[in-house]
C-alpha cells in the first residue's frame, strides 16, 4: 500500500517544502521528481484524494524556506494529517488508501462526451458489481460484469419515484454506453489498485480483485451487515433519538450503536447531524454525540474545527481534536486542564454535571464533584460564577440538595441563589465554614 501511494507521497511533500500546488509549476515538480507532466497530474489527483494535501489557511506558516505563495493567496496548500502522520501510523496510510478506493471514479474522471446519467447509474452500480466479485473469489469475465451492470441499473431506474413497476430491462440502444462507461470504471478501480485487469488468447477481459481490494469490498460488506444488525434498532432514527436511546447502553454497546448508524449513513451529512444534536440543551446527548464522532475519526476534523468558535461545543471539541489531531494527548479525556483554559474545563464540568443532574441519582452529582478542575469549593464557585454555563443555578441548587455536609450545602445554596438574582461580588465564606480542599463525604470537613 506504500509502495502504491509512494509517487502521491513524494509530490505531497513536495508540494508541503514549497507551499505550491504542482499544478502551478508541473515543469518543475516533473524535474524535481523525474516524474513526466501527465504523471505530476496523476499523482497529485491521488494526494489529494488521499487526504496528503490540503489547501493553506490564513494564518498558515509558510515553511522554511518556501518558495511558494503566501497562505491567504490561491494555490498555497499544506501537509494533512495523513500525510505528517504517513511514516509513523500504518492507519494514515490505510485511511489515505480507502479515501482514494472511494474516490475512484475522480481519479480518472468519466468520458467528457459521456452522459452524465449514465455515468451516475455506473457509478451507483459499481459496489454490487464488485460484491458480487467478492463472493466469486476469482476472476470475472467482461461478459458477466455486463450482464450484472445492465441488471443493476435496470433496478436503480426501477426505484426511482417516477418509476413504473417492476425493473425494465435497458433499452439496446443504451447498452453500447453503458458497456463502455464500464470499461471506465475498470480502469479507474485499477488504478487505485483495487482491480488486476487481464486476458488470455481469445478470452475477453477478466478483472480480479486485488488483495487490498478484497479487504476493502469485505469491510463495505461487513458495515452494512452491521448496520442491518443494528443493537438497539436506531439505524433509521435521527441522531438525537439514536444518541438518547444510547444514554441507556454501557459504552461497548453503546459504540456499536454508533457504528452502525455511521455505517447507514454518508460521513459529512451524518457528522453535521451529530454536531447540531451537540448544540442541543441536553448535556448528555452532546457528550455522546462526540463519543459518536470519536467512532468517525479524522474525517470529522474538519467539521469538529470549525466548531471551536462556538461556546456550547469549544470545549468537546478541544478534547477532540487533541485526542485526534498530531498524535493528540493520551491523557485530554482524563485530565482536561492539559489543553483547556480554567474556564472552559470549568465550563466542561458544569456542562457534565447538568447530565448527570438530569439523568443520575444525586449521589453521581457528589461523585462528579471529585473531578472538578479547581481543588477547593470557594475555588470552584468563583470560576462557576465567570464560566457562563446557562444551568449553573440549577447546578448548583441540585449539587446543594446532593451534598451531606450541612455547612458546604448552605454555601452552595447561597452561590446559586447569588447568582440567580444577579450578584457579582466574591463568596463569603461565614464563620465557621471551611475554605480549603472539598469537602468528601466521610471525611473531615474543616467546618466549625
Amino acid at each position: 500500500m506504500r509502495a502504491f501511494l509512494d509517487p502521491a507521497v513524494r509530490l505531497a511533500r513536495w508540494a508541503e517544502r514549497h507551499g505550491l500546488d504542482p499544478a502551478a509549476e508541473p515543469e518543475r515538480a516533473a524535474r524535481d521528481l523525474g516524474m513526466s507532466r501527465a504523471g505530476v497530474r496523476d499523482h497529485w489527483s491521488r494526494a489529494r484524494l488521499a487526504g496528503l494535501i490540503e489547501p493553506a489557511e490564513p494564518g498558515d506558516a509558510l515553511p522554511p524556506g518556501s518558495t511558494g505563495p503566501h497562505p491567504v493567496l490561491a494555490g498555497a496548500v499544506r501537509a494533512g494529517w495523513r500525510l505528517r502522520a504517513w511514516d509513523s501510523d500504518d492507519s494514515a496510510v490505510l485511511r489515505g488508501w480507502v479515501a482514494l478506493f472511494d474516490g475512484w471514479s475522480l481519479v480518472r474522471p468519466a468520458p467528457d462526451d459521456a452522459d452524465p446519467i449514465a455515468v451516475t447509474e455506473v457509478v451507483g452500480a459499481v459496489p454490487q458489481l464488485l460484491s458480487v466479485m467478492h463472493l466469486s473469489d476469482g476472476p470475472v469475465t467482461a461478459e458477466g460484469l455486463c450482464d450484472l451492470l445492465l441488471q443493476r441499473v435496470a433496478e436503480l431506474r426501477a426505484e426511482r419515484p417516477d418509476a413504473e413497476g417492476d425493473p425494465r430491462p435497458v433499452p439496446e440502444e443504451e447498452v453500447g454506453e453503458l458497456t463502455r462507461l464500464l470499461g471506465w470504471a475498470l480502469d479507474a478501480l485499477s488504478a487505485v489498485g483495487a482491480l488486476t485487469l487481464h486476458a488470455g488468447g481469445d478470452l475477453p477481459v477478466r478483472a480480479r480483485l486485488t488483495p487490498l481490494g478484497g479487504w476493502a469490498v469485505w469491510t463495505r460488506l461487513e458495515q452494512i451487515c452491521l448496520a442491518a444488525q443494528s443493537p438497539a434498532g436506531h439505524i433509521e432514527q435521527s441522531a438525537v433519538a439514536m444518541l438518547r436511546a444510547c444514554a441507556d447502553l454501557t459504552p461497548g454497546p453503546a459504540r456499536d450503536e454508533y457504528r452502525a448508524w455511521l455505517a447507514a449513513r454518508t460521513t459529512g451529512p451524518a457528522v453535521a447531524e451529530l454536531l447540531e444534536a451537540a448544540r442541543g440543551e441536553d448535556a448528555l446527548i452532546r457528550g455522546h454525540a462526540f463519543e459518536a464522532l470519536r467512532v468517525v475519526g479524522a474525517p470529522a476534523r474538519a467539521a469538529v474545527r470549525a466548531a471551536v468558535d462556538e461556546p456550547v461545543l469549544r470545549p468537546y471539541a478541544l478534547l477532540w481534536l487533541a485526542e485526534q489531531e498530531d498524535g493528540g494527548s493520551a491523557d485530554a479525556a482524563a485530565e482536561p486542564m492539559i489543553v483547556l483554559t480554567r474556564r472552559e474545563a470549568t465550563w466542561l464540568w458544569v456542562d457534565t454535571a447538568s447530565a448527570v443532574h438530569d439523568h443520575s441519582p444525586g449521589r453521581l452529582l457528589i461523585d462528579h464533584l471529585e473531578h472538578a478542575p479547581t481543588p477547593s469549593i470557594p475555588e470552584l464557585l468563583e470560576d462557576i460564577r465567570s464560566c457562563g454555563h446557562p444551568r449553573t443555578v440549577q447546578v448548583l441548587l441540585a449539587l446543594a440538595a446532593a451534598h451531606p455536609e450541612p455547612p458546604a450545602a448552605r454555601r452552595i445554596r447561597r452561590a446559586a441563589f447569588q447568582l440567580h438574582t444577579g450578584g457579582t461580588a466574591a463568596i463569603p465564606a461565614r464563620r465557621g465554614e471551611g475554605t480549603g480542599a472539598r469537602p468528601v463525604p466521610g471525611r473531615d470537613t474543616g467546618d466549625g
